[in-house]
C-alpha cells in the first residue's frame, strides 16, 4: 500500500475489486494516520469519538466475506457529525454533558453502512449544530486544514476536516444555516446541501427540525454523487421525510441561466482577493454555456435574517429544551446566548414571522420562471480564530449572508471549489436551486469544475 491514502471513491474501488486492496489492510493505515493526526501539537481538533481499530477491523473482517461488486460503498472510510447516531458510540451534539448512548443507528448512517462504508468516528461541531465557524465546542476549535490560525467553518466542522485531511472518503455533516456548505469552502470541498427531506434525518439530535438536512462532504463531485445515490430515500421514521418527485429530476440544458445578486448586494466583508474570485467563477458559468442575470437579492437577504432574527431561534430551544434549562452551566456561552433568545419570543412572534416568510416565499417564486440557478458566493471571506473569538455573533453572521436563507425557501445547493487566495486559503462558490434537482446540480457542479 501507498504511504499517503488516496481514499477517492472511485480509486478505492478500483483497488478492492482488482484485489491489490483489502478493507482490513485499510483501515489498518487509516488507523495509524488518525492517531499520528491525533498526536501532533498541532492537531486540527477533529474528533469527539473514534471508533477503535478493533470497531473498524469488525466491520471490515465482515465486508471481506461479501461481494464487492455488488456494494458501491465496499470498504469506503466515512466519518459521521456528532449529532447523528450510530448505535453503540456516545452522541454528544457537542456538549459532554448532553451525552447518550443510541441504541439505534440513524438511517441514513445504516444505509451507507449497508452499501459496505466503514465508519471511522463522530466529528466535531459547534455546539448543538448552532453556528458557522467550529469554534464553539468544549472540544477544543476545530481548525483549518490548510491553514491552522483560521476557522474549519462550522457547524460541520470536524467533518469536513476530516475529508480534507485524508481521513475519510466521505463525511456526513448536517446543514440548518449552512454548515454543510461553509466547511466545505474554508476546507476547499465540495459541499451537497440536499433538498429537504431528500435524505432521513431519524437519529439526528436536532436544530431545527423544520429546516435540518444531512449533508455530504466530498473530495470530488463524482464521490458526493455516489454517496447520495446511497444516502438518499423516504423514511417513513421521519416525519419530515419527503418523497422524491421524478418531475424535478432533469438535468440543466447545456445553455442555461443563472442568477447573481446585484452588484451593490454582494458582500464580501472588507476581504480584497475574493471578489476577483467570484468574478472568476462567473467567467467559468459562462465558458459552459452560461448566461448571467443580475437579480434583486433584497427579499433573499431579507429571508436570511429570519433564521436568528425570528422564530427559529425558538426551534433550537425547543429541541434540547429540557436540557437547557437545567443544565445552564454546560452550555458553550455564545451558544446559550443565541439559544436563550428564544424565550423571548411569543407564539403571535411565530406567526408573525411566518407569515412574512410565507409573503417572501411568493414574491420570490417569479425568479425561477426565468433562472435555473442562482450562483453566489459560499461565503464571502474567511476569518482566524482569534478574530472569531474577539466578535463571536458579528462574524457569524457575516458567513451566514449567502446561507441562511436556503433552507427557509427550500432551495436545493451544493457547495464547490472556485480557487485560492494569496495565502493559500480556498474560496467557494454555491449554485443553487429548487428542490429535488439535486442530481441536476451535481451534473452541472461537474461540467463547472472541469
Amino acid at each position: 500500500m501507498s504511504v499517503v491514502l488516496n481514499l477517492n471513491i472511485s480509486h478505492l474501488r478500483q483497488q478492492y475489486l482488482s484485489g491489490s486492496l483489502t478493507p482490513t489492510q485499510l483501515v489498518k493505515q487509516l488507523d495509524a494516520e488518525i492517531s499520528q493526526e491525533e498526536n501532533q501539537a498541532g492537531k486540527h481538533n477533529i474528533w469527539i469519538t473514534r471508533l477503535t481499530l478493533a470497531d473498524m477491523m469488525g466491520y471490515a473482517e465482515l465486508l471481506e466475506k461479501l461481494d464487492a461488486k455488488v456494494l458501491p460503498l465496499y470498504g469506503i472510510p466515512f466519518a459521521i457529525k456528532d449529532n447523528i447516531d450510530l448505535a453503540g458510540i456516545p452522541t454528544t451534539a457537542g456538549c459532554p454533558d448532553y451525552q447518550y448512548m443510541p441504541a439505534e443507528t440513524a438511517t441514513v448512517v445504516q444505509k451507507l453502512i449497508d452499501a459496505g462504508a466503514i465508519p471511522v468516528g463522530k466529528t466535531n461541531l459547534d455546539q448543538f449544530a448552532t453556528g458557522l465557524v467550529g469554534v464553539r465546542s468544549p472540544y477544543g476549535a476545530s481548525r483549518n486544514s490548510i491553514n491552522a490560525d483560521y476557522i474549519s467553518g462550522g457547524s460541520s466542522a470536524g467533518s469536513a476536516v476530516s475529508v480534507a485531511l485524508g481521513l475519510a472518503s466521505f463525511s456526513l455533516g448536517t446543514d440548518t444555516a449552512g454548515s454543510g456548505r461553509v466547511p466545505a469552502a474554508f476546507n476547499n470541498l465540495v459541499g451537497l446541501k440536499p433538498s429537504l427531506g431528500l435524505l432521513s434525518t431519524q437519529g439526528v439530535v436536532p436544530a431545527c427540525r423544520t429546516l435540518d438536512c444531512v449533508s455530504i462532504f466530498t473530495l470530488n463531485v463524482e464521490d458526493a454523487q455516489t454517496v447520495l445515490n446511497v444516502a438518499q430515500g423516504f423514511d417513513e421514521a421521519d416525519a419530515f421525510s419527503r418523497k422524491k418527485t421524478t418531475a424535478n429530476n432533469t438535468h440543466f440544458k447545456t445553455d442555461f441561466t443563472f442568477g447573481l445578486p446585484k452588484a451593490e448586494q454582494l458582500a464580501f466583508f472588507g476581504n480584497t482577493e475574493t471578489p476577483e474570485l467570484f468574478a472568476h467563477a462567473i467567467q467559468q458559468l459562462e465558458r459552459i454555456g452560461g448566461r448571467k442575470v443580475e437579480i434583486d437579492f433584497t427579499h433573499f437577504i431579507d429571508t436570511a435574517r429570519l433564521l436568528y432574527e425570528g422564530p427559529w431561534v425558538a426551534e433550537r430551544y425547543a429541541a434540547i429544551k429540557s436540557f437547557f434549562d437545567h443544565h445552564q452551566d454546560s452550555i458553550y456561552p455564545v451558544t446559550s446566548k443565541i439559544i436563550g433568545n428564544a424565550k423571548k419570543i411569543s407564539a403571535a412572534d411565530t406567526y408573525a414571522a411566518m407569515y412574512k416568510l410565507k409573503s417572501l416565499r411568493r414574491a420570490i417564486e417569479p425568479v425561477w420562471d426565468t433562472l435555473d440557478i442562482i450562483l453566489t458566493p459560499t461565503a464571502g471571506t474567511i476569518y482566524t480564530i482569534s478574530e472569531v473569538l474577539a466578535d463571536p455573533i458579528q462574524t457569524n453572521t457575516n458567513l451566514g449572508y449567502y446561507t441562511n436563507f436556503m433552507n427557509l425557501l427550500d432551495l436545493s445547493a451544493v457547495a464547490i471549489p472556485a480557487g485560492f487566495q494569496k495565502n493559500g486559503l480556498p474560496f467557494g462558490v454555491t449554485i443553487c436551486t429548487t428542490a429535488f434537482k439535486d442530481d441536476a446540480l451535481l451534473v452541472l457542479a461537474q461540467r463547472i469544475l472541469k
